[in-house]
């Protein structure tokens, strides 16, 4: 078995009592046995790509954890499929939706599983949230910490803070 490392999960939501959906989204991560060591405030965030959609709610947290991307993307699916999520059409609205963003160094492209996240460095409705916990995390392709990525981040689309996250242990 590995080392723990650091994973970075981002949640979003824009079906349903999207504060709640979110709530539950980290519920369910700790009830697989994922221990979140910090949350993200929640943020209010414009629908990218697929604009014909209500605004959602996005959120990151991070795990400490000894598992494998694999792992830890099967825990995301089973969470999302427990609470409801209908796949509707490609980034269009979701009950819920849990990505892995980073996992330490880790660098992997296998088996429909890409981490780091192949667009987390164009996504402002992730780079924020992300640099509120984990500033100075290194995302391991581009040798740039998360709050340089959102400095130079190509999208200008509104993150509107909503309320404070949480530090744990």
């Amino acid at each position: 078995m590995t080392s723990q490392r650091t994973a970075h999960i981002g949640l979003g939501s824009n079906v349903g009592d999207r504060r709640t959906m979110l709530d539950r989204g980290v519920a369910g991560l700790l009830q697989a046995g994922l221990p979140i060591v910090a949350r993200s405030s929640i943020y209010r965030t414009a629908p990218v790509d697929v604009l014909d959609q209500p605004d959602f709610f996005n959120q990151v947290v991070a795990v400490r954890t000894a598992l494998e991307a694999p792992e830890i993307l099967r825990i995301c699916l089973e969470i999302e499929h427990g609470m409801g999520r209908v796949r509707r059409r490609d980034k269009g609205p979701r009950e819920i939706d849990l990505d892995l963003l980073l996992l330490g160094p880790t660098v992997l492209k296998k088996q429909g599983v890409e981490v780091p996240h192949p667009r987390l460095h164009l996504r402002r409705f992730v780079l924020v949230p992300l640099a509120e916990i984990a500033p100075d995390a290194v995302h391991p392709v581009l040798g740039q910490s998360v709050a340089a990525l959102l400095e130079r981040c190509p999208d200008r689309s509104p993150v509107e803070r909503l309320e404070s996250g949480e530090e744990f242990g």
